[in-house]
């Protein structure tokens, strides 16, 4: 039976034991979304590869310290998720600005598609750009609670920060990104 076969718990079970076919399945399975995760908090696709390559690193050689692997999934995502933060802050005290922030890009795509998924899809675009305008806190938070589904008291742990004032946070950057949006439609 190839590694493709085999549930999450028994590849995990393979890779403690140092098979390396288990561990690229579990790569191939996650290095996606676990990219995605990392780019939508610090907005660079470089830093994001290296983030998610060193996450799978850390997580391969702490996979004995793991307890329940049918949560492997998860405890992926909240390593790439704290070492996105850390770089954020690196990068805070550093006063970087992403190369990203300083190109605007233009992308004109006509796939030929239907025009509600076209609509839909221009729609969802225009969220994420206006996301990426948001004051940092509030991208962060809104990133970690509306894409990655973390609950206040996670994202309160991640951010350093009270659960009320998480609460507070995530209401205020949707009422911004609201605002904003508002705005983009009247103009």
């Amino acid at each position: 039976m190839t590694p493709t076969n085999f549930n999450i718990e028994q590849l995990i079970a393979l890779c403690i034991s140092g098979n390396q076919s288990a561990q690229l399945e579990v790569y191939n399975r996650y290095y996606k979304a676990m990219y995605n995760t990392a780019f939508r908090i610090v907005k660079n696709s470089y830093e994001a590869e290296d983030i998610m390559q060193e996450s799978f690193l850390m997580a391969f050689t702490k996979l004995n310290t793991l307890k329940d692997t049918s949560i492997f999934g998860s405890w992926l995502k909240r390593i790439v998720v704290n070492n996105s933060i850390q770089l954020y802050r690196k990068q805070i005290k550093q006063n970087e600005v992403p190369i990203d922030d300083m190109l605007y890009k233009v992308e004109g795509d006509s796939n030929g598609l239907n025009s509600d998924y076209e609509f839909t899809s221009l729609k969802a675009k225009q969220v994420l750009e206006t996301l990426k305008t948001l004051k940092d806190n509030y991208r962060i938070a809104l990133t970690l609670n509306l894409i990655e589904g973390y609950d206040y008291e996670e994202i309160g742990d991640i951010l350093n920060i009270s659960q009320s004032n998480c609460r507070t946070t995530i209401s205020r950057a949707k009422e911004s990104l609201r605002k904003k949006l508002l705005a983009t439609v009247h103009v």
